[in-house]
């Protein structure tokens, strides 16, 4: 096998995840066992995986979440006031799909911010873009852009965010 001339090929063509695979699997000695559709199978699902994570990664930071929290981490004790069976529903992403909106309320403390944050990180982990603005900076981000004639630029790209 020529395997320079293809792993060359795999780098012109930006499948570079998938050449460093098949070079690993050359020194694998037990992958000579499976057979060339499980072989190129494995190198395909590798490059993917590695797509979509350099994906989630761009969306997650383009959404200035600031911390990366989760769903998991929620305190869902009935002293907070949250519905552990309402968080798995939005958890589900369902209501980004049917362009349905949640506004999370609440006194001081209880994890609004938090609350916020996980669920946009679930939602870039599903595939949807999401941008974090507290409040001040949403009002300071429409001054600036109504002062410089530029805010129906900001709200045309505001409205292609799945969640805001």
């Amino acid at each position: 096998m020529l395997t320079h001339p293809t792993v060359d090929k795999l780098h012109r063509l930006k499948l570079p995840i998938m050449a460093q695979a098949l070079l690993e699997q050359i020194a694998h000695p037990t992958v000579s066992e499976l057979s060339f559709e499980e072989r190129l199978g494995l190198l395909a699902d590798r490059e993917m995986m590695e797509q979509e994570n350099r994906r989630m990664n761009a969306r997650l930071k383009k959404s200035r979440l600031g911390r990366m929290v989760s769903l998991e981490n929620l305190d869902t004790r009935s002293s907070r006031g949250l519905d552990r069976s309402l968080i798995l529903q939005l958890a589900s992403g369902d209501w980004i799909k049917s362009h349905r909106s949640v506004l999370v309320t609440g006194p001081t403390g209880v994890g609004k911010t938090f609350l916020g944050q996980a669920l946009g990180v679930e939602a870039c982990r599903q595939g949807f873009t999401c941008l974090s603005l507290r409040a001040p900076r949403l009002f300071s981000e429409v001054g600036l852009a109504r002062a410089t004639g530029k805010l129906s630029r900001l709200l045309a790209s505001w409205a292609k965010i799945d969640v805001l």
